[in-house]
């Protein structure tokens, strides 16, 4: 399978198809097939979860995606690009192990939120000068962020209680920003993964 699989933005690049399972007269599954759509099933509701989790003054700025297949691989191998770029050989041991991991999972989770000022008066959380401050700086929204944070933690949330394994990568989000998705958006990327040992752990590399 090849798509991206977005779920409730106006702008949709694809569409989620029924997860259903479709009987047979045999009535026979295989289990890693049963795990794949599982997976894919714990995907979408991580999307409803980022979505419904709580924003500061009640404003959603939240995006979804699920990238699965071809789409999949075309962020590991920018992560590996980008990786090179930022830290030479030693890629390896952050945006290299981390696409490997990309390229083990069955589907990757991207959550963004909108970087652009709110407009809060009397506020300066960000600590530039209130809004006007922050957008000479360049900065992001504070409230933005805190609005990411929470939907994360509610969409990992789900996939726990699903059993999927997974984990928060800052290295998905940073390249996502280089890629074809929405503009002007942080991300943090979450893969999954159902396998009898979390990839995700013992990795054996770390970075300085």
């Amino acid at each position: 399978m090849s798509e991206i699989l977005t779920i409730g933005m106006p702008d949709c690049r694809g569409t989620l198809s029924a997860l259903s399972l479709q009987e047979d007269k045999f009535m026979l599954y295989q289990g890693k097939d049963l795990e794949e759509q599982a997976v894919l099933q714990t995907a979408a509701r991580m999307c409803l979860a980022a979505r419904t989790a709580p924003k500061t003054h009640g404003r959603d700025t939240i995006h979804t995606y699920v990238l699965t297949g071809e789409e999949k691989e075309a962020l590991a191998k920018k992560m590996e690009e980008v990786g090179t770029r930022e830290m030479g050989e030693e890629m390896w041991t952050w945006y290299g192990r981390d696409a490997k991991n990309v390229r083990a999972s069955k589907a990757v989770v991207l959550i963004g939120t909108e970087r652009k000022q709110r407009g809060t008066k009397r506020c300066n959380l960000c600590g530039l000068g209130g809004c006007a401050g922050n957008k000479k700086a360049g900065g992001t929204c504070s409230f933005a962020l805190l609005d990411l944070g929470i939907a994360v933690c509610s969409a990992v949330t789900t996939a726990s209680l699903d059993k999927a394994d997974n984990r928060i990568m800052y290295s998905i989000g940073k390249v996502a920003e280089e890629m074809d998705f929405d503009p002007g958006c942080a991300w943090l990327g979450i893969p999954l993964s159902s396998s009898g040992k979390s990839i995700f752990f013992d990795r054996g590399i770390t970075h300085s």
